[in-house]
């Protein structure tokens, strides 16, 4: 087991990280911006250094100066949490040339994965399921004309790098293909220096399932069940919960176990996700793998009762899974609402500011995962999620009382949050009975 690891981001998940080392008995080193300086979760930390001004491209994001954290604080490894560095397989490669061991896939995995066009020609060749779309980039817009005719309208143009909704547009027509291209094109090469794109059939109404896997050195792979993300707005998640609604057990099996293929065949190690999408006749599709830990893996560890981050730390040091896939249980219904400052009546408008008086709800299954406390001032320079709600409970339907109790009881006085939504959500109909799709929630919230 490592001594000492560097944790390579902020807020929450530094938090969360800073604990599970603690309970390892393993010292941490925390980093952080001028922004972030005084956060009281850095106390936690054994030592905390400044990596730069609050633009994160100047502090979370600067490789070098990450590293040079990582080294005064004399390390074994870096754990990258979710966003900022975690998904940038150069980075991994620097910690790994000085000897610094990377929480998280290999850099060869990453690039395997990372690009979405060779994901999905990796994910055909293990038998698993694809939406029908072009067999790689599309070059111009004759080509992606063609194509869509081949695989009928509506389709999808995607960016074959990055994420998060950006370098992707629907077309429902031959004029709106020529448009689309052009913007995804567009939009993809500033966000992500990669303008290329491929093209597949659009899966109308359909739902967004993501399975969570582990997998260590020693050959051992195993799936954590299934989480259901479809309650999105603008391609970001707002809810999720495990396990997912009304899906019948042997579309959960062969999702899982696919899962499980795709992470074999890339050759993959630590924790990751594979998400999917599933159609209104049952058909599954892979979308992506997300190779680090996601934002929602809480819902995961409530059901099975597994640690995510101290098994992805355990994986980097090279110890073996230590249970088998009939060892992993998934017990009761858990959800996770994520609390933004934004506020929802206003177009989702970014509302930071000073939390005045934080307080925090409590109760039999109810976990809140914050850095946030009474006077702390969220920040305008970084995502706007100050914490996650989650709750844990032996039905779905107590699950959802009991989150909106506990959502009730929340108070972030100074500030908007997304509580409201989330309210709204719960008390809904369509959510109650487990019908929602990735656009429902546009659909009946306009704003």
């Amino acid at each position: 087991m490592y001594k000492r690891i560097l944790i390579a981001n902020r807020g929450e998940i530094a938090l969360r990280i800073i604990r599970a080392c603690r309970e390892l008995g393993v010292e941490t080193v925390a980093i952080f911006s001028e922004a972030d300086r005084g956060a009281l979760y850095l106390e936690l930390a054994d030592e905390a250094y400044c990596v730069g001004p609050a633009k994160s491209s100047e502090s979370y994001l600067k490789i070098n100066s990450v590293v040079a954290a990582a080294e005064v604080g004399n390390v074994q490894a870096i754990h990258p949490g979710y966003g900022f560095l975690a998904e940038n397989a150069r980075f991994n490669e620097i910690c790994r040339s000085c000897n610094i061991d990377f929480i998280g896939p290999s850099p060869e995995a990453m690039n395997r994965l990372g690009d979405k066009n060779r994901a999905r020609a990796l994910a055909k060749a293990a038998d698993v399921p694809i939406v029908p779309g072009s067999e790689g980039l599309v070059e111009s817009e004759a080509e992606a004309l063609r194509i869509a005719h081949e695989i009928g309208f509506p389709v999808l143009i995607k960016a074959s790098a990055g994420g998060g909704g950006k370098g992707m547009r629907v077309a429902l027509n031959d004029l709106a293909l020529q448009s689309a291209v052009q913007q995804a094109r567009t939009e993809a090469e500033a966000a992500f220096g990669d303008g290329s794109l491929y093209i597949e059939r659009f899966v109308e109404r359909s739902r967004h399932i993501e399975v969570q896997v582990l997998a260590d050195h020693h050959g051992n792979v195993v799936h954590l069940w299934e989480r259901e993300c479809s309650v999105q707005r603008r391609h970001q998640k707002l809810i999720e919960e495990s396990p997912a609604p009304n899906l019948p057990e042997e579309i959960r099996r062969n999702m899982c176990e696919a899962a499980v293929r795709m992470i074999r065949a890339a050759e993959y190690t630590n924790a990751g996700t594979v998400e999917f999408i599933l159609d209104r006749e049952g058909n599954f599709y892979f979308i992506e793998v997300n190779a680090r830990i996601q934002v929602e893996h809480p819902v995961t560890e409530m059901v099975t009762g597994i640690d995510l981050i101290k098994s992805q730390i355990r994986i980097a040091a090279g110890e073996p899974l230590p249970f088998s896939q009939d060892d992993i249980p998934q017990r009761g219904a858990a959800i996770e609402c994520r609390i933004n400052a934004e506020d929802p009546a206003n177009g989702f408008r970014p509302s930071p500011g000073r939390i005045e008086r934080l307080v925090v709800p409590g109760g039999l299954g109810v976990r809140f995962d914050s850095h946030a406390h009474s006077g702390y001032v969220v920040s305008p320079h970084y995502d706007s999620m100050i914490g996650k709600l989650i709750v844990h409970q032996p039905t779905r339907e107590e699950a959802i009382a009991c989150m909106q109790r506990a959502l009730r009881e929340l108070r972030t006085d100074g500030i908007k949050t997304t509580v409201p939504i989330h309210q709204d959500i719960l008390g809904h109909s369509t959510f109650v009975q487990g019908l929602v799709d990735t656009k429902w929630v546009e659909r009946t919230w306009t704003s």
